[in-house]
């Protein structure tokens, strides 16, 4: 027995007034009911219907001022999303057929195959456990344990979340489930491309999932969802490079991690990181939210993994036996785009991944021993289109994980260095040109004649990269800027 406060009761009475009048039978069924036994808040609410769940979850949205989607047609389950007070609520509808008992016998995991009669918690707040397979046991010995053989050929979506709830809840998959898994991992190639995006970003979220992708790999998923990374494995690099491309790749998700300040990382010390830029502002800007679910370190994480996706299609080796991945990063971020677009991910969290695999080079070719002009600097954030700092911090990672335990402290100090002038002087850059608009796409079609279009965009971008290298102070010099660019174009077109 379990007793609950009254966070999501006002929600779950309108769910059991929807099943009263239809005569339906309701129950809360696994995770809810699992989080409730560990006295773990969560605004996840999971419940198990006999009747139509569309009906259930449309009528349950208009009483609740919720919106009612489809989550899995496969499977029948409906989410309604609402906010209540300061927080976003999701509900999951399911179909079950014969006894609830019968339905928890389909469920993926023990400890998500428990219910509570739905009527008397709203009624009491209490919940009676109905536990055939002794979650609540594998609960407090913290085991991931399937309820049945055929549990991933029921669902292969449930490949990827006994990894997920293992890393959540900081349990361990107990060896027989792991045998399953193994036997079965062909099965996630199947999962729809959303459903992946969602256990996969729910996974890289937290801390240590570097060593998560390779527990993964162990069980034959990672590549399963990720095909691209199969070729990359034996890749052999230049010597510098301390690891394959496979394995560069995984480490450069724990660099990542260990240069945000997220977890420790095998080759990283103090001194590592007393020497790389980092601030408030800075945590800050990785925190930021992206898309639902996802913020800029979490894709800062998969571009890690993904920025050497087309070294094995780009290899060469010349006659003096040097090794070479010419254009990998162009070609790279294409084949990003597609395995962003395979799993679903939104427009925004493709071209930050995109911009991050393009770009991972390009930090250290702005320079050869000098630090970098401010034009350089400039187009490099204006040509990063907002990742700029993301890839900065992909550079240093990239870095960490090409030299791993060989790494020279003293290059790592040069490295950070140019790292740390970049991002100073886009500081005031942006102090130089945000205060100050000299002119706008108006002003150029006021005073010149010119049409909407794309050579306003040019000659404003020009105007302001101008800005930023002293050329023009005034709204004056600007237009005398573009009159002279305009010029310049016009001649070279009737020259």
């Amino acid at each position: 027995m379990s007793v609950v406060g009254e966070g999501p009761l006002s929600l779950l009475k309108s769910v059991s007034i929807a099943a009263s009048q239809r005569d339906c039978p309701a129950y809360l069924v696994g995770g809810f009911v699992r989080d409730l036994l560990l006295g773990k808040e969560t605004t996840d609410i999971d419940v198990g219907v006999g009747c139509d769940p569309q009906d259930i979850a449309g009528s349950v949205a208009i009483a609740v001022g919720g919106k009612s989607i489809l989550l899995d047609s496969a499977n029948r389950v409906f989410r309604v999303m609402v906010k209540n007070g300061e927080r976003q609520w999701h509900l999951d509808f399911t179909h079950f057929s014969g006894s609830i008992e019968d339905d928890l016998a389909r469920r993926d995991f023990t400890i998500n195959a428990m219910a509570a009669e739905l009527q008397q918690f709203v009624s009491s707040g209490v919940a009676r456990i109905i536990d055939p397979f002794s979650g609540e046991k594998d609960l407090r010995a913290k085991i991931i344990r399937a309820v049945g053989r055929d549990a991933f050929q029921k669902d292969a979506a449930r490949l990827l979340r006994a990894l997920r709830l293992a890393r959540e809840l900081q349990f361990v998959i107990e060896p027989g489930t792991e045998d399953l898994i193994r036997q079965n991992c062909e099965l996630v190639a199947s999962v729809p491309g959303e459903r992946v995006r969602e256990e996969l970003v729910r996974m890289l979220v937290f801390p240590g999932s570097a060593d998560l992708l390779k527990y993964a790999d162990g069980l034959g998923l990672l590549t399963r969802i990720i095909s691209e990374l199969e070729r990359m494995k034996g890749v052999g690099q230049p010597k510098e490079h301390y690891w394959d491309v496979f394995e560069h790749s995984i480490e450069t998700v724990a660099a990542v991690e260990f240069l945000l300040r997220d977890s420790s990382w095998k080759y990283g010390n103090d001194e590592l990181l007393s020497v790389t830029p980092w601030s408030d502002e800075l945590r800050e800007h990785f925190d930021e939210e992206v898309a639902h679910g996802s913020t800029r370190r979490l894709l800062l994480k998969l571009g890690g993994l993904l920025h050497d996706l087309a070294k094995p299609a780009t290899k060469t080796i010349d006659d003096t036996g040097r090794i070479r991945f010419l254009g990998h990063a162009k070609q790279g971020a294409a084949m990003a785009v597609t395995v962003m677009e395979r799993l679903r991910f939104s427009n925004r969290e493709t071209r930050l991944v995109e911009n991050l695999v393009y770009h991972h080079l390009r930090p250290a070719q702005m320079t050869d021993g000098d630090l970098p002009t401010s034009r350089a600097i400039y187009r490099f954030f204006r040509d990063t289109e907002g990742a700029g700092i993301d890839v900065l911090f992909l550079a240093l990672a990239d870095f960490l994980a090409t030299r791993g335990p060989s790494i020279d402290i003293n290059e790592w100090k040069r490295h950070n260095q140019l790292i740390s002038y970049i991002l100073a002087e886009h500081q005031k850059q942006k102090s130089v040109i945000l205060p100050v608009k000299l002119i706008d796409g108006h002003d150029l079609m006021d005073i010149f004649g010119l049409k909407p279009g794309r050579l306003i965009g040019e000659l404003l971008n020009e105007v302001r990269e101008a800005q930023v290298n002293g050329e023009v102070i005034t709204k004056e010099e600007a237009i005398e800027f573009v009159r002279k660019h305009l010029g310049t174009r016009q001649c070279g077109a009737a020259c």
